[in-house]
């Protein structure tokens, strides 16, 4: 790490890179690449670092002790022997970078400063936003990301990104969300939000970012092929084959919300008519909530004020059926039936180890997997579904922020290593 005038903790740019050395800067290469794989793998002895990098083990024990020097690594105990003594395993320190991350939903932003072991620094802070299509919103959420990194203690020099996850249509390489937030045609939300806060910024789709978290945290570690099903407002499907995040061309896998459900249904946000989302969603369940209170319904629902239920959120029909509403199961369990079928397809399709059910109407737990589990029997044959299991994340609301604060390190630290491989 070197200081910039102003004093910050930084990881080198182009300037300083070429004022290096060809041996500072391959040491420099080989410390990112040290770093990069105790990251993406966990605590690490000796024999596994220079093994995978293909140098000596005393070039990696000097870069090992230098790194510990730093403040960078330490030794994280003992791993298993394979023969003689245990070896020493060395991970990242706590508090050695610093990530913001948000989380962006359709009418709430919640952010929060982790470190580089996903250590919460602040907790989530929440803010009342509604996301909207064109920029009008993004000045309070400027201002509150600045409030949090202004009033927040920790060493604001080591903050070495800012991600943010968010519903829509995300093309995280070119940094733009096609739904939502969307600028002029000769700009993007990425390097718009770098110029107002002066930090490199990095944004994924919602379902990628928890997608990723359930890989390195969840119920997806050390699986090579399984499924997250976010259920929020919308329906969205995060893909992992052969052990890898599986984007698409532009980012955009994953639109199961969008696909045609119900001939001639009722019309979608997106413009099209009968989607899976119509019927199987947050968006869905708030709808059914209202149509069947405004019919008379029995339900604990009825007591909400006419302000409450226009505004009704999936949270609140779940809190019913958690205490026994017999109108507020019944919907869920319509909503499960739909979810179900179409989760059928997906296991028809792509035969995963898993599927994890991930956001808001999770919290729901028995009162939507048990009609998911009915569809899914009935639609899905038997030698597939067999030997897939269909469970519910134990992430909650953190996967949003746990599975950005680790895109950011790993697109930090490709970007290094990138600058620092050049010739």
């Amino acid at each position: 790490m070197q200081s910039n005038p102003k004093g910050k903790i930084m990881l080198m740019n182009e300037e300083q890179l070429q004022e290096m050395s060809k041996t500072e800067r391959k040491k420099y290469l080989y410390k990112l690449k040290l770093i990069r794989n105790i990251f993406d793998f966990g605590p690490q002895s000796n024999a596994e670092l220079f093994t995978l990098l293909g140098i000596s083990s005393p070039t990696s024990l000097a870069l090992l002790s230098e790194l510990q020097e730093e403040n960078i690594l330490e030794k994280k105990g003992k791993g298993a022997s394979i023969g003689g003594r245990k070896p020493e395993l060395f991970g990242l320190k706590d508090d050695t970078y610093y990530i913001l991350s948000i989380d962006v939903e359709r009418f709430k932003v919640r952010m929060a400063v982790l470190d580089n072991n996903c250590n919460y620094i602040t907790g989530p802070v929440k803010h009342d936003i509604t996301i909207t299509p064109d920029l009008k919103s993004l000045d309070s959420l400027f201002e509150a990301i600045e409030l949090l990194i202004k009033s927040a203690i920790f060493d604001h020099r080591k903050l070495i990104g800012i991600g943010m996850s968010m519903p829509g249509l995300v093309d995280s390489r070119a940094g733009k969300n096609y739904t939502y937030l969307i600028p002029g045609p000769e700009d993007n939300l990425q390097e718009l939000m770098q110029r107002k806060l002066g930090y490199p910024v990095f944004i994924q789709n919602d379902v990628k970012s928890a997608t990723i978290a359930e890989c390195r945290y969840g119920l997806a570690y050390g699986k090579s092929d399984a499924l997250l099903v976010l259920m929020d407002w919308g329906i969205g499907l995060g893909i992992i084959m052969d052990g890898k995040l599986r984007s698409g061309s532009k980012g955009f896998s994953g639109e199961i919300g969008h696909i045609p459900f119900v001939e001639d249904g009722k019309l979608c946000y997106c413009g099209k008519r009968g989607c899976l989302e119509t019927v199987a969603s947050g968006i869905a369940l708030a709808r059914m909530a209202k149509e069947g209170i405004q019919s008379g319904k029995s339900s604990i629902l009825n007591q909400l004020s006419d302000q409450e239920i226009e505004t009704i959120e999936p949270r609140i029909i779940i809190d019913a059926a958690n205490k026994g509403d017999q109108y507020a199961i019944n919907i869920l369990s319509e909503v499960g039936v739909s979810l179900g079928r179409g989760i059928a397809t997906l296991i028809q399709l792509f035969n995963p180890e898993v599927i994890i059910l991930g956001g808001k109407i999770a919290a729901a737990k028995q009162y939507i997997t048990i009609p998911i589990l009915h569809s899914v029997n009935t639609y899905s044959m038997t030698a597939i579904r067999e030997n897939t299991k269909v469970i519910l994340s134990e992430l909650g609301n953190d996967a949003g922020i746990l599975g950005t604060v680790s895109m950011v390190i790993d697109k930090v630290l490709e970007m290094q290593i990138e600058m620092a491989g050049k010739s």
